[in-house]
């Protein structure tokens, strides 16, 4: 009696093991897949889409999301706009922007950072106060990135010729070390990423671009306008739980924040401190998310000047409106605040 009351008891483990593992594999299969391409390694602009993963709260919205990491926002909008691969994309908008002008058929969907993040970056202790003072100095860039265009421009502004300027052209991963190490006056890139990585080595402060007439958006989530119709639900979804995300992040869980995107790419021995650095950086390039306007949410002002800064250096030159870059009304963190949070 003793034997049967044991091997009934281990069946009805096992049945009941078996019922948990059925009823899990049904929950996966009902989650929606989601493929993003992001813009580039990891960096702090990621925090918001791996610390939802690592919280789960895409797959509670009903999401299952991939994410590969990119080689530059140029490249990335071309891949999401011109194959089926991927479902959404996250770059700087204004690659976005010029590609669309161009006849690629993408949209923006989530603008998370609003105020343009590039600019120059110059040593704290350095006499540089704007581009009047690059005149005779070295600047190192990157002549196929987004920022190249605007150095002309911006150089303008303090009566600089570009021949009065030594401009250093290299490699996008080497422009920090280029800097860094001193063989430069000055480096035109990402302020955040750059401020974020050099701030050990050689203490900086940053020039904006947008403080000399160059705004326009910074980085967010877009998809081509087919994604849009075929999984418009699914993208909403994802924009919104990132949008809810960062609100959380910037709420005081920044540490939280650059945890988890270690803990998803531990294999590329990120630092703490420079990710922390960065993401504290990119704050001021959000707008004003401390005075109740929503993370992710499009603000047609923004877009406004965009378009005027991008046809301003001839990047853009067509003749739509601002409102045919982007999506309204797709974006609303506010269905997720009881599930993320304080």
């Amino acid at each position: 009696m003793k034997k049967l009351f044991s091997s009934a008891w281990v069946r009805t483990l096992a049945c009941a093991a078996g019922c948990v593992m059925a009823v899990s594999s049904a929950a996966a299969q009902d989650l929606e897949k989601l493929t993003v391409r992001l813009d580039w390694t990891p960096w702090a602009t990621h925090s918001a889409f791996h610390l939802a993963q690592q919280k789960g709260w895409y797959k509670e919205a009903g999401l299952d999301v991939s994410f590969e990491d990119g080689n530059g926002s140029v490249t990335t909008v071309q891949i999401v706009g011109s194959s089926n691969n991927f479902d959404v994309g996250h770059a700087a908008l204004a690659s976005m922007m010029i590609a669309r002008d161009k006849g690629l058929p993408v949209k923006a969907v989530a603008p998370f950072v609003r105020k343009s993040d590039i600019g120059v970056l110059v040593p704290t202790d350095s006499n540089i106060k704007g581009p009047a003072d690059l005149k005779g100095k070295k600047v190192v860039y990157t002549a196929g990135s987004l920022e190249a265009p605007f150095i002309d421009p911006f150089l303008e502004e303090g009566g600089v010729k570009r021949s009065d300027v030594e401009l250093i052209n290299v490699e996008a991963a080497a422009k920090a070390t280029t800097y860094s190490v001193g063989r430069a006056d000055a480096v035109v890139s990402t302020i955040p990423f750059i401020l974020g990585s050099v701030s050990e080595t050689r203490p900086s402060r940053a020039i904006p671009f947008a403080d000399y007439g160059l705004q326009m958006p910074s980085f967010g989530i877009f998809a081509s306008e087919e994604k849009l119709k075929t999984r418009r639900d699914a993208i909403e979804k994802f924009a919104s739980v990132t949008s809810r995300t960062w609100q959380y992040i910037y709420d005081g869980h920044q540490d939280e924040a650059v945890k988890a995107i270690i803990a998803a790419r531990p294999q590329a021995r990120l630092s703490e401190k420079v990710l922390r650095d960065q993401l504290d950086n990119l704050y001021a390039f959000f707008g004003e998310p401390g005075k109740g306007e929503r993370i992710g949410i499009p603000v047609p002002s923004d877009w406004e000047q965009g378009v005027q800064t991008l046809k301003r250096v001839e990047l853009i030159k067509g003749d739509a409106p601002a409102t045919d870059y982007y999506v309204a009304d797709l974006v609303h963190p506010e269905k997720y605040d009881s599930m993320v949070g304080e």
